[in-house]
């Protein structure tokens, strides 16, 4: 093997290794209680939540803490997140990656994968239903698999109708940032069985998390609760119990 071919064949493993897509919906499969632990600074309604934020010290620490997946956010205007904490996720951790942004290009599905993410959040309320459909191919064209997020019965079935495999109930009105986490346990009933469902925001508690599970959610999406405790892990450890 001359030199060009060597490096031709070391480059190859190099991006094989790099953009090996884990599964994302193999992590909420199994019994138990799965959480996207979120990688989150800021927030609109909250302002600045974690002032010391080191990505590679919280992907670790929520891993090892049992995580099922990593959510981290990308959206650099108010939620103060970036491409770099993704790809500094990945590096740190071997669980699935949630690319969270407000997506509505396929230009920003492209990015997500070249950062190292398995899975990309759409919104339906950002979305009409072509667009949201377009978009779920070019998710799944690059390998990846989307979590669909939802806040009303009318979103759960658009997205059920564009085929989405993974769908969130959001209890946060996006509109207003508010929450309500009494809708989630209905909503997330009215998503079809075979499909994951996701609960998002407003959850506190071990309670939360058990009641949202006997209603049928296979994991739980949990950013501020985590990211405000100076032991994000130990704070998930008690979730989780």
């Amino acid at each position: 093997m001359n030199i060009l071919e060597e490096l031709s064949a070391l480059r190859r493993a190099d991006v094989e290794r790099a953009a090996r897509i884990r599964d994302f919906a193999a992590a909420f499969r199994s019994d138990g209680i799965h959480v996207i632990a979120e990688l989150k600074k800021a927030s609109p309604s909250k302002g600045l939540i974690r002032e010391h934020f080191n990505a590679a010290d919280l992907a670790r620490e929520l891993d090892q803490a049992g995580a099922a997946a990593l959510s981290v956010l990308a959206e650099p205007h108010k939620f103060l997140g970036g491409e770099e904490n993704v790809r500094i996720a990945r590096a740190n951790s071997e669980l699935p990656i949630l690319f969270k942004d407000f997506v509505s290009t396929e230009y920003q599905v492209l990015r997500a994968r070249a950062c190292g993410a398995d899975a990309v959040l759409l919104i339906v309320a950002a979305l009409d239903d072509a667009h949201l459909a377009s978009l779920l191919a070019c998710v799944r064209g690059y390998g990846m698999e989307a979590l669909v997020e939802t806040h009303t019965r009318e979103e759960i079935a658009r997205a059920v109708a564009v085929g989405a495999k993974i769908i969130g109930v959001n209890c946060r009105d996006l509109k207003t940032f508010r929450t309500d986490p009494a809708i989630t346990a209905e909503l997330i009933r009215e998503i079809p069985d075979g499909i994951v469902k996701i609960a998002e925001s407003g959850l506190r508690c071990a309670d939360d998390l058990r009641l949202l599970r006997a209603a049928g959610a296979d994991g739980f999406l949990i950013g501020e609760t985590l990211m405000r405790e100076e032991h994000p892990g130990q704070k998930l450890k008690e979730l989780m119990k």
